[in-house]
């Protein structure tokens, strides 16, 4: 068993067949926290209000998370876009059970940082200004999403490890770069505005940890293509876990 201090997971994506939700729960399984961060788009509604997509892994997933909320971690829903459908009633739910919603959060850890936790989505200027061109980039994705899977049956015929069109097309696109720099600067930049020393966020499935301009910005991924996690230890270092083609949560970078 992993003990944390804190630990942040976004974009899990509950309802769409992208999610590895096996491999999260297996993650869960392993790890102990004082609390745990759902940092936005943990059920896709925008999927499951065109078609109804709920395997048993992802009822798994659910349970796993009550559980741990049951047995006394402090669990902290923040809303992203996937999952705005939450965010009108945010004030109404604000509590439940060992389970806290909210559409941001201020978190002081162990070495007395503020920290906004925030999904990131009100912060990428085609999500709040031309929902049209996002959810049909959504599409987009959907469908890139189900070619990997046709690629990797083909690698794993040949002998091959696992391989993502998808990452590689986002990786390689310069569009898809500069979203992301821009991204990561506004939230930056607002964060600084704020007073806060750092800023933790999903939404972009671009897991990573980086100084900008003076303001720690931290990405915790997702749970579709990279399999990520960021985590508080109990002596106050943040570290970026990414699942490695063995199964194991592989600490990629740390910040002390």
């Amino acid at each position: 068993m992993n003990v944390y201090k804190s630990v942040w997971i976004s974009d899990i994506h509950l309802g769409t067949k992208g999610c590895k939700a096996d491999q999260l729960c297996a993650f869960l399984k392993e790890t102990q926290c004082e609390s745990l961060f759902l940092v936005g788009d943990i059920v896709d509604g925008w999927r499951l209000s065109k078609s109804w997509y709920w395997p048993q892994e992802h009822s798994n997933v659910v349970r796993r998370l009550l559980t741990k909320a049951k047995r006394g971690t402090h669990i902290i829903y923040v809303t992203g876009n996937h999952d705005e459908f939450l965010r009108p009633w945010v004030r109404h739910i604000v509590e439940l059970g060992n389970i806290q919603v909210v559409n941001k959060y201020i978190y002081k850890d162990i070495k007395q940082r503020d920290w906004l936790i925030t999904h990131g989505d009100l912060f990428d200027q085609v999500t709040r200004h031309w929902r049209y061109v996002s959810l049909l980039g959504d599409r987009a994705y959907t469908l890139l999403l189900s070619l990997n899977g046709a690629i990797t049956k083909v690698r794993s015929f040949m002998g091959l490890g696992y391989w993502s069109l998808s990452k590689f097309i986002k990786g390689k696109t310069k569009q898809a770069l500069n979203f992301v720099y821009k991204f990561e600067e506004h939230l930056a930049a607002h964060a600084k505005a704020i007073g806060v020393q750092g800023v933790i966020c999903g939404h972009i499935h671009t897991p990573t940890i980086k100084n900008i301009s003076g303001i720690i910005y931290i990405n915790d991924g997702d749970w579709v293509e990279s399999c990520s996690a960021v985590v508080e230890t109990l002596e106050g270092d943040f570290k970026l876990l990414i699942l490695d083609t063995e199964g194991t949560m592989r600490e990629v970078q740390i910040l002390t």
